[in-house]
């Protein structure tokens, strides 16, 4: 019996490429595991095509037939997997997420998603692939200007991207919402940047060091290079924000006379502190947690957000953070949110404790919104669960009107999520499931009010 099980192990050959596709929320991401014979072992580097990685060293390659394992120790990432006629099946895992994946010896192709409003080429247009400096941090950044065919000195309007990394589609969860909008304003005679954010795609920089503060900067960098260009009219160059870029729109045009109009697409009117803890609320009551629960986990959020916003000195913060969690796990884990283990805090600690959080937490936008005096169209979907309706279109107007300004249209959308889709409960888990990008209604709310502005 012995002898067979070895002789089993020795002639199931792992070496080699082995392809898989990761399914999360919508997401399809590939991943390649490649693995080499060793001396003492197995080998092996984990390849991310799709997000332009390769060669990520695996930890730790364990195959005991017909039991195979990845580890990847400074992603926190497991694979577990049974090999079985030339084919592996297993689960995914990283940061507490188990997701189903197999892995096979031929590429897997991504599955067809439906996005009918995506535009295909070619287009009606021009498209030009532009480059533009940020001296400021002395980083180049890449994108994409959309011309209509016919004419010179068009209206212009720079897209400002929501958070985390984006490209200058702002692609995520299957969709391309900034390349629907681009193209929907183009055929309407509005010429449209879009960019890759620092750090992303073709622009260079560094994205993990960089606050609200810096990506406005880059904002200011991409108005100056419109201003060089002759089929440009420099006298109408507009701001569309979405989410964060909605925070980052007004700090641009607070301080630049060069911003013509403005419009804030889900654009946040309260505090990052504020905004955290409402939607928390909210999408944890449109995914049916129960009541007892969401007020735990409300409490232990509010807890360490005060601990962030209280403090400057982001190690010690960190330290605090972590410290208090782990004590709280050893004698009073009932405070903290269900499921939460000692692997989670670090990550808990390293996610609330980065200069982006710490400054989103903290910046109130009404400073900047007080001083913002070009015509503003600011609009949100009725169950827009990230950044709400009611809470953050109300202290964007108080805002705007307390600093007198006198071009104000505040807009909410019926049935609307956070991505402008026609949803039903408004829940981010919505997004992927959705073939809508952008709300037909909401483009064409955007453009007629942009081509009033310009005309």
């Amino acid at each position: 019996m012995t002898l067979l099980t070895t002789f089993t192990s020795i002639a199931q050959d792992i070496t080699g490429k082995w392809h898989g596709v990761l399914k999360v929320q919508g997401t399809q991401l590939r991943l390649v595991f490649n693995v080499t014979k060793t001396d003492d072992g197995f080998s092996t580097t984990m390849d991310s095509p799709d997000q332009g990685a390769k060669n990520i060293p695996v930890t730790s390659t364990v195959f005991i037939n017909p039991k195979i394992k990845f580890m990847v120790s400074n992603l926190a990432i497991v694979y577990d997997g049974e090999y079985k006629d030339g084919e592996i099946t297993g689960v995914f895992v990283q940061g507490g997420l188990e997701f189903p994946m197999n892995l096979s010896r031929e590429p897997i192709e991504k599955d067809i998603v439906n996005r009918p409003q995506e535009p295909k080429k070619p287009y009606p247009y021009n498209s030009e692939a532009v480059t533009f400096k940020n001296t400021k941090a002395d980083i180049t950044l890449s994108g994409t200007l959309t011309l209509p065919k016919n004419g010179t000195n068009f209206p212009v309007v720079i897209l400002i991207s929501g958070s985390g990394p984006q490209n200058r589609d702002e692609e995520l969860l299957g969709h391309k919402p900034f390349l629907v909008i681009s193209d929907y304003l183009t055929k309407h005679g509005i010429a449209v940047l879009r960019y890759d954010d620092r750090g992303v795609g073709q622009s260079s920089g560094d994205f993990k060091t960089a606050t609200t503060a810096d990506f406005a900067t880059d904002v200011e960098s991409a108005m100056a290079y419109l201003k060089t260009r002759q089929d440009i009219n420099s006298h109408k160059i507009g701001l569309v924000g979405h989410s964060e870029g909605g925070l980052i729109a007004p700090m641009v045009a607070s301080k630049s006379k060069d911003v013509n109009f403005m419009v804030l697409l889900a654009g946040p009117g309260i505090s990052g502190y504020d905004i955290f803890l409402l939607q928390s609320e909210l999408i944890n009551k449109a995914n049916g947690l129960d009541e007892s629960a969401l007020q735990q986990e409300l409490a232990f959020l509010k807890t360490n957000l005060d601990v962030v916003v209280k403090g400057n000195d982001l190690d010690a913060i960190k330290s605090v953070l972590t410290d208090t969690l782990h004590k709280q796990l050893l004698s009073q884990p009932e405070l903290l949110p269900k499921g939460m283990e000692a692997k989670d805090v670090d990550t808990f600690a390293d996610t609330f404790t980065t200069p982006w959080f710490h400054y989103f937490l903290k910046y109130n936008p009404s400073v900047s919104l007080e001083q913002v005096q070009c015509p503003v169209l600011a609009i949100n979907g009725e169950k827009d669960l990230q950044v709400p309706p009611k809470e953050n279109l109300s202290a964007i107007e108080q805002a705007l009107i307390r600093g007198g300004n006198k071009n104000i249209s505040i807009k909410e959308l019926p049935n609307l999520n956070h991505l402008f889709q026609d949803a039903i409960t408004g829940s981010p888990n919505e997004y992927s499931t959705i073939e809508q990008t952008f709300s037909p209604d909401a483009l064409e709310e955007i453009t007629n009010w942009i081509l009033l502005q310009t005309k």
